[in-house]
């Protein structure tokens, strides 16, 4: 009887869910329809929109996660759509922009080079999903990514767009340079480099003001000069990785003295 009134609740469950369960999957779907209005955009040569709409898609990738987390209401279906819409937002939208404003001019080469980095957006974020379920890894080890996170491979990926636009609309960069930039990129994405997670990164008491005056001047930044905004933050973030880089591996080597000092 008791068994029978366990499956009874489990298939209510199942038929219904709370609406603070669904919210943040809606917002996920919102930023996946972002990514794929940029193609749209981009289709009508309309450049800037297209980027508008990968930095708004990257923007609600940030917001799911936290609203879930905030609400509790993450789940393992929550954490397979975001991955999906990431790949799609960040792994074959960038690359295709790219490809129709100015990778086409290589031709084959060109495809080759989008196909280069879906596939490395792919893979960085299948294991970024097996990882979810790691017990063995360090508490500093969750401070770093393992790679350079979708989203911002996605950015990093525009940024020769970013560039042109910023500049003047007519101006390009060489093809080559574009298709080396993406390699790069994509390279990153599925490598094993680690790159500061931002939820771990935390703010001394004594920096928190310098800090807000210089977060206040980006914003302005942003809403003055846009392009310029993106521009800076992401070299700001490629200048970034050898730092991180240094600080994990000094964690590692500490970490490893302690444990051959430490008695067995």
């Amino acid at each position: 009887m008791l068994r029978r009134r366990e499956d009874k609740i489990k298939r209510r469950l199942l038929r219904e869910q709370p609406l603070n369960r669904l919210f943040p999957n809606m917002i996920t779907i919102a930023g996946l329809c972002c990514g794929l209005s940029s193609l749209r955009f981009a289709m009508l040569d309309k450049w800037e929109l297209a980027v508008a709409f990968i930095l708004a898609a990257a923007i609600i990738d940030g917001m799911d996660g936290r609203v879930a987390r905030m609400l509790g209401a993450t789940s393992n279906f929550g954490a397979q759509l975001d991955s999906l819409s990431d790949f799609v937002c960040f792994g074959v939208c960038p690359a295709l922009l790219m490809y129709m404003w100015q990778l086409h001019d290589i031709k084959g080469m060109g495809w080759a080079v989008v196909l280069f980095f879906a596939v490395c957006a792919a893979l960085r974020l299948a294991r970024f999903n097996t990882m979810l379920y790691d017990d063995k890894k360090q508490p500093w080890e969750k401070q770093f990514f393992v790679g350079v996170p979708a989203p911002a491979g996605g950015i990093l990926c525009l940024l020769p767009l970013i560039i042109a636009l910023q500049i003047d609309g007519d101006f390009s960069l060489p093809p080559a340079f574009a298709a080396c930039h993406m390699l790069l990129v994509g390279t990153l994405m599925a490598s094993r480099i680690p790159t500061f997670a931002g939820k771990h990164i935390r703010i001394k008491h004594e920096t928190i003001l310098p800090f807000m005056i210089i977060g206040s001047f980006l914003l302005v930044l942003f809403l003055i000069e846009p392009w310029l905004f993106v521009t800076l933050v992401s070299i700001a973030y490629l200048v970034s990785i050898y730092f991180s880089i240094r600080k994990y591996r000094g964690l590692k080597a500490k970490t490893n003295h302690a444990a051959a000092s430490s008695p067995e």
